[in-house]
């Protein structure tokens, strides 16, 4: 099932069809509807929740008056207002989170680069546990096994009919912080290994030895769907993230993680070289 976070996409790159198909600029129409140029904006790009009467309207404008597509346009907007699981966990996710987890909710294939931890997807419940314990939000013990159990059920994903593809590349220094203590990291290191065998599942490591490369100071992920055109790529701070899908933007971050491809082991040495590192283990729990 799409989730609403991608259906509000599929709907505003309809509508931004529709309207460029009459020649129409978004100030004009915004002009028209009596909407902000803002408004338009953010109902094109899947920004923010259609009111189906908004819908209508911009559908009268644009001249459609086919009753199938109305009805088709009108059910769509009706199942992009619907609340995805995640939303249960609104008092522990930040608004620009909860868009990102929709996104992955629907991905068709994920690709990412990471500089310093495990992606969220690819997390055992310890390793994400102690990474909350940092957290200066000064978490207490139950908001944190909260988001841990959030962060469990993103990947229920891998357990669809299905599953993303996912291709990561982690940083040999991801894998050399014994986030959570030897014992915990151990475990974590296990888990990829694991994962790795999936089929869906693509794992490189981007060793010290590869040297410089057009990524060092920033990770990124890039997200792409069955049905939807046009990627994205998820940037996240500390406090905020930035959802790039301009051409332009998504074609550079594509170049960099083929340019990361290449400088990174094949996935069968990565997957022997992390076997290697769980192996040796990561010194004595105190």
């Amino acid at each position: 099932m799409d989730s609403p976070t991608v259906l509000r996409r599929r709907l505003g790159s309809e509508l931004r069809r529709l309207r460029e198909r009459t020649g129409m600029q978004a100030k004009s129409a915004a002009d028209a509807l009596g909407f902000s140029a803002t408004k338009v904006s953010r109902i094109e790009s899947g920004q923010t929740t259609l009111k189906e009467s908004d819908v209508r309207a911009m559908l009268e404008l644009y001249g459609v008056s086919d009753q199938a597509e109305l009805h088709q346009f009108v059910s769509l907007t009706r199942r992009s207002t619907q609340r995805g699981w995640w939303h249960d966990y609104g008092d522990t996710l930040p608004d620009w989170f909860q868009t990102y987890v929709g996104l992955e909710a629907d991905a068709a294939r994920i690709r990412g680069y990471e500089v310093e931890l495990v992606p969220g997807l690819l997390q055992t419940a310890d390793y994400a546990r102690a990474m909350f314990r940092v957290s200066p939000a000064g978490l207490s013990p139950d908001e944190i096994e909260r988001r841990v159990r959030l962060r469990i059920q993103r990947q229920e994903v891998f357990h669809r009919q299905d599953p993303p593809d996912v291709e990561v590349i982690l940083s040999e220094s991801v894998l050399r912080r014994p986030v959570g203590g030897p014992a915990a990291m151990r475990s974590q290191v296990e888990h990829l290994v694991a994962l790795s065998e999936k089929t869906c599942v693509t794992i490189r490591v981007l060793p010290f030895g590869a040297g410089a490369h057009p990524s060092m100071s920033a990770a990124f992920h890039i997200l792409s769907f069955a049905d939807v055109p046009g990627d994205i790529v998820y940037v996240e701070a500390l406090t905020s993230s930035l959802y790039m899908e301009k051409e332009e933007d998504v074609a550079h971050h594509e170049l960099v993680f083929e340019r990361l491809t290449a400088a990174a082991m094949s996935p069968e040495d990565s997957r022997t070289w992390m076997q290697e590192r769980a192996d040796e283990g990561y010194g004595h729990d105190d």
